[in-house]
């Protein structure tokens, strides 16, 4: 929708893709109307930002949700004791920054264990979800077994991987 707010673009995005048989869907952006519309028309979404559940109670399996409120905390004291030094921050799990918000009764019980192991292993670095082998759509390996992809290289991610059916434009 090339925005972060615009409900009526999302509404119609999200319309879109449930017309063309999407039963799941998603999204990057700041309001509530791709959970409603999944709730309205009977599939299901993942939220966003916050628990979207009381917008599709039946629709909403879970959000990622921030949690900020201490880094800011944090960065604000830092900043008037004069030993802020500029940073770049990826928090997550491990750092209390990233939750999910409660999985909805649909999601069957295994699938919730399966969540809460990789919970776990995101919080206690156990677990990485950019562990190589990662191979683009042309074959090439771009992180070799067992490597973790690092924060620079996540950042500068240029291709899709195998299984992604769509090309990225040409430049």
């Amino acid at each position: 929708v090339n925005s972060w707010y615009d409900p009526g673009r999302e509404r119609e995005a999200a319309m879109t893709l449930i017309s063309q048989g999407a039963d799941m869907v998603t999204h990057h952006t700041d309001s509530t109307a791709i959970v409603q519309a999944a709730e309205e028309r009977g599939v299901f979404a993942f939220g966003y930002h916050s628990d979207m559940s009381k917008y599709g109670p039946t629709a909403h399996l879970t959000a990622t949700t921030h949690h900020w409120g201490e880094f800011y905390i944090d960065t604000v004291r830092q900043v008037l004791a004069g030993e802020w030094t500029p940073v770049n921050v990826w928090g997550g799990y491990a750092e209390g920054m990233i939750k999910l918000a409660p999985l909805n009764d649909a999601i069957p019980e295994e699938v919730k264990t399966r969540i809460a192991e990789l919970e776990a292993g995101l919080t206690d670095g156990s677990f990485h979800p950019f562990t190589g082998p990662v191979v683009d759509q042309d074959g090439n390996e771009r992180l070799a077994a067992g490597e973790v992809m690092d924060d620079a290289a996540l950042g500068s991610m240029d291709y899709f991987v195998q299984g992604v059916a769509s090309r990225l434009p040409s430049r």
